[in-house]
């Protein structure tokens, strides 16, 4: 009967035993707790020198490691959140980059985001010009002058605008550059837009320059970002040459036009591509020309779509300075949309390397 009774009591004090362990709520004794991560949160700083590298940083509540897959294959595995990663495929690409944040216990919270990163090609990889368009105000007096008016037969193309330097057609705001062409009636015109040119205050001889730039969608519309020989006064057009890094028409949505004029090849015989980019009118791309004493090569982003070879004999060995304009209408824009009142053309950046 005793032994019955010891027993009873040794089967209630495992009973109790593990009654209490299992409803501890003391720390030390809980091996089920899940630290879970939240809040995260990532930026991305790119160099603009060409090199390729970019900052990432990222932080979340309860993360002990970040997990980096940088959009090109590449991982990387980061205790505290912060690396500087170098990309080295030239031109410009964005990748998307996604991060991981990881707890203690392995739970994760994960987030996306897209970064464009400009690597310059060896022998090719110092600034020596470039505009952010980082303040806002009036475009910098010291990189930009205007064209003003309506020029000869609306420049030549009997476009409808009148081309002005008030801030209300080219001001710069958050970041870009913004040409605005406005329904009015200006100086006998009905539109008003802007023309900036660096004529007299910047031009260079070969090199890469590059436009990061989102376009308009009203039909009639005609923005580019372009080149003329400074010797233009003199000799006159197509003599100086002229190179087109980048057209876009309202009536031929996300249609990228680059193209050269020269003597014999001009107007409607010039030396041009297009390309086709879906997002051209929602997002900003990288419009590129490469420009050497052997040729001249276009592209959009890292992709090249037109190449023209150079000689001694055409006018693309001289320099030349930049335009950024934003026509209505005329011979190339075409007609336009009576609805049309308002439209705007961002620059996020202008770059020379050499």
């Amino acid at each position: 009967m005793q032994s019955i009774k010891n027993s009873l009591v040794l089967l209630f004090l495992f009973i109790a035993a593990a009654s209490c362990s299992k409803g501890s709520s003391g720390n030390g004794g809980n091996n089920n707790t899940q630290v879970i991560p939240a809040n995260l949160v990532v930026t991305a700083t790119p160099s603009t020198d060409g090199s390729g590298n970019v900052v990432f940083t990222s932080t979340a509540t309860n993360a002990v490691t970040y997990i980096y897959e940088f959009g090109n294959g590449f991982i990387a595995t980061v205790p505290g959140g912060l690396i500087t990663y170098k990309y080295t495929t030239a031109g410009n690409i964005t990748y998307t980059v996604n991060v991981t944040a990881k707890s203690s216990t392995g739970h994760t919270i994960s987030k996306s985001i897209q970064v464009t990163v400009n690597v310059v090609a060896s022998g090719g990889s110092t600034l020596v010009f470039s505009d952010e368009f980082n303040t806002d105000g009036a475009p910098d007096p010291a990189k930009w002058g205007y064209d003003i008016g309506t020029g000869s037969g609306g420049w030549g193309n009997n476009e409808l605008q009148y081309y002005t330097n008030r801030t209300q057609n080219a001001v710069v705001q958050g970041g870009v550059l913004k040409i605005i062409a406005q329904k009015e009636n200006y100086m006998g015109s009905g539109y008003t837009s802007a023309r900036l040119l660096s004529k007299g205050k910047y031009s260079f001889k070969y090199g890469r320059i590059e436009v990061r730039a989102k376009f308009p969608t009203g039909v009639g519309t005609w923005p580019a970002a372009w080149m003329l020989g400074d010797n233009i006064g003199t000799a006159g057009w197509p003599d100086c040459g002229e190179i087109d890094i980048v057209e876009h028409l309202g009536r031929d949505l996300n249609k990228i036009y680059g193209t050269l004029h020269y003597p014999g090849h001009s107007g409607g015989n010039a030396n041009g591509a297009t390309t086709m980019v879906p997002d051209a009118t929602t997002a900003f791309h990288t419009y590129v020309v490469e420009w050497s004493a052997a040729n001249v090569k276009i592209y959009v982003d890292a992709q090249l779509y037109h190449t023209v070879a150079n000689t001694s004999s055409l006018p693309f060995n001289q320099n030349f300075f930049i335009l950024l304009n934003m026509a209505i209408g005329g011979n190339f824009g075409g007609a336009v949309d009576p609805a049309l009142t308002s439209a705007t053309y961002e620059i996020d950046y202008v770059r020379v390397y050499q």
